[in-house]
């Protein structure tokens, strides 16, 4: 087998293809990866026809007709196929469901190089699942609901695939016989393994589903014994063997089977078809009420045990394959991108689900400038301010300030207005420029509108919070300037414009106003 490492991927539409899985006289089975929108991929196995058959058309013709039977068979026992892809130079590919197993000849030997037989349960098991998937063939139907008379005439150990999950699958209908194929079988043309043939299809006779039912007995009896049933030096040799139809029972060579599964096995196995079983389900019922059946979880350990090295070698192979990277070169003609997603954008990019379904973030609130002549918002540090539980944000921050310094401004002028109308009318008359008086008032814990402007000469920002406080703002410095007021006379008493009472108040002389 190749390494995922030293195959350069190739991308054809959906489909990434890697390294082979198998290779057979007609085609090889690749390891592929079925690529979709929003980081979907999946396993897949991909067959190809060699180069110089794929130029046949006989077998062009023949490999179509494989993927149309096997799409009219819906059975968990028959390997599904997917897709039948042709690339630009005209290469056909069958897209195939990709089971984690190995094939029943691969089991049988394994067990047979430890002198060893398969648990007579298992194989039970085992060709149940074959039979039952023969029978779906053989039951299938076109769209219009006519039978479509499917014969496999290829069951072999090596086209049935056990799964680690205790279930096994037919494949490859490459020269099944079917009503309406595109192809047919020449004169004298035998297709299948000899030695798993019956004698009707050694004579290049009709076949039927009958057919099929011998090829699975044929199986049944190897995998019971751990031997090969028709083995000759050729062909010759083996058709003639074939047609002699001298069988040993199973028990013979197994002491431990019982008699009955001998007559299922042997009644299969009967050299003229109307003497075998009515269909392959009715076999399959036979077998289970002679011996019952292993569950798939006990079938699955066994593959699991028997083909640890193999399924671990592919297991590395597929985990190579999956974080080699070479997911970014998949290409993105074949999906339907997120909206606002480059072609070409590796699926771990993409955007998932949640990304898709959770709400669009906000920008962030531009925050008013404050025109002032000794500050602006821009030099306020930008930090979260807490009140309790609650998180304030620094627009509340700014408006409850500029509330705090139109208030304590407001009170300001209200305290000059009231001192002006405490001093005696007699003493006011015009008055020069009167000289800056600072008032210190607490600021206020009060909601004002954000929008709310400040009229300010001068405004001290140095009691602002640069820092997140959770207690009230502190007092508030205003400086205020009062404007200067206009007088024909100025007076020599204007110098100082103001007296201080005996309980430190300060008041303006009302003709320096």
């Amino acid at each position: 087998m190749q390494s995922a490492s030293a195959v350069v991927p190739r991308t054809v539409g959906r489909y990434v293809i890697y390294g082979e899985i198998a290779a057979g006289g007609m085609a090889t089975v690749h390891f592929g990866r079925i690529v979709g929108a929003g980081g979907f991929s999946r396993p897949v196995a991909i067959k190809r026809l060699h180069a110089h058959f794929a130029r046949d058309q006989e077998f062009v013709a023949m490999f179509l007709d494989e993927a149309r039977l096997a799409s009219r068979i819906f059975h968990p026992n028959v390997v599904a196929p997917l897709d039948v892809v042709q690339t630009d130079d005209h290469e056909l590919l069958l897209v195939m469901e990709y089971v984690r197993g190995v094939s029943l000849s691969k089991l049988i030997r394994a067990t047979s190089a430890e002198n060893k037989q398969l648990p007579p349960r298992v194989v039970m098991s085992i060709i149940s699942n074959l039979l039952h998937g023969l029978h779906a063939a053989h039951e299938a139907k076109n769209d219009a609901g006519q039978p479509l008379n499917i014969v496999h005439r290829d069951v072999s150990p090596q086209n049935v695939i056990v799964g680690t999950d205790g279930v096994s699958r037919v494949l490859d209908f490459g020269v099944a016989k079917a009503a309406g194929r595109m192809q047919s079988t020449r004169d004298g043309q035998l297709k299948g393994k000899i030695a798993y043939m019956s004698p009707e299809q050694v004579r290049a006779e009709d076949v039927t589903r009958q057919t099929d039912i011998y090829a699975a007995s044929v199986v049944l009896w190897e995998a019971l014994t751990g031997r090969r049933l028709f083995k000759a030096e050729s062909d010759v040799g083996t058709i003639t063997r074939v047609l002699a139809g001298k069988i040993e029972l199973p028990s013979s060579l197994v002491p431990t089977l019982p008699a009955a599964l001998d007559a299922v096995v042997m009644k299969g196995l009967k050299p003229d078809a109307a003497d075998r079983y009515a269909t392959a389900r009715e076999m399959a019922n036979e077998l289970e009420l002679v011996m019952g059946l292993a569950p798939a979880v006990e079938v699955g350990e066994l593959v699991e045990a028997v083909a640890a090295d193999e399924l671990n070698e592919r297991a590395a192979r597929i985990a190579e394959i999956e974080g080699s990277g070479s997911q970014s070169s998949w290409s993105a003609k074949a999906m339907k991108l997120p909206v606002g997603v480059p072609a070409g954008t590796p699926s771990h990019e993409l955007p998932t689900r949640a990304d898709a379904l959770a709400p669009p973030k906000e920008k962030s609130p531009t925050l008013p400038t404050i025109a002032s002549p000794v500050t602006t918002a821009q030099s306020l540090p930008i930090v979260p301010v807490t009140a309790g539980p609650t998180t304030v944000s620094l627009r509340l921050v700014l408006a409850l300030a500029g509330g705090a310094l139109l208030i304590a401004l407001l009170i300001a002028i209200a305290v000059f207005a009231r001192s002006g109308h405490d001093q005696p009318a007699a003493t006011q008359s015009s008055a020069s420029t009167s000289a800056p008086s600072a008032v210190v008032v607490p600021a206020p814990i009060t909601t004002v509108t954000p929008s709310a402007t400040i009229a300010a000469t001068s405004v001290s920002v140095d009691s602002l919070p640069k820092t997140p406080s959770t207690t009230r703002p502190p007092a508030t410095a205003v400086v205020v300037k009062p404007p200067p007021t206009a007088t024909a006379n100025t007076k020599a008493d204007c110098n100082p414009p103001y007296t201080t009472d005996s309980k430190g108040h300060t008041h303006f002389k009302p003709q320096c106003m």
